[in-house]
């Protein structure tokens, strides 16, 4: 992973999140990709986190259930990575917009090493 000072996050969305995603983050101003984009949507969870990190990106995922234990794992082994996103599977529309609220609130160095869920980043109905 390059030691560079970003400051937005660069996105990685894994096989599991809608194929035009990237595209509308890009769309808007962001640096992200797919998996799909660049030949690795048959990559196992860890090889996939690996790829990410290799770019410098974190990875957006909705597999909780994989990413969580692995997060755990390279922290423990002192393994560093550009972040990892995780998201229910929700429409694509409302991933967008959690997404972008995301990358307007959390740089690349406070998403680094780090696991953020987009729940957090969901626009709650005032009380």
């Amino acid at each position: 992973m390059a030691d560079e000072i970003k400051l937005f996050v660069a996105v990685y969305a894994d096989a599991d999140v809608h194929g035009d995603l990237a595209a509308e983050i890009r769309a808007r101003g962001y640096d992200a990709v797919s998996a799909l984009e660049k030949g690795q949507r048959y990559l196992n969870d860890e090889p996939q986190l690996e790829y990410a990190t290799s770019e410098g990106r974190a990875i957006l995922t909705h597999n909780q259930r994989h990413f969580e234990p692995l997060h755990r794992k390279w922290l423990s082994e002192g393994r560093n990575h550009a972040g990892i996103i995780l998201s229910v599977q929700i429409p694509i529309g409302e991933l967008l917009k959690r997404m972008l609220r995301l990358l307007d609130q959390v740089t690349a160095d406070e998403m680094r090493n780090n696991l953020r869920y987009l729940s957090d980043f969901a626009e709650h109905a005032k009380k």
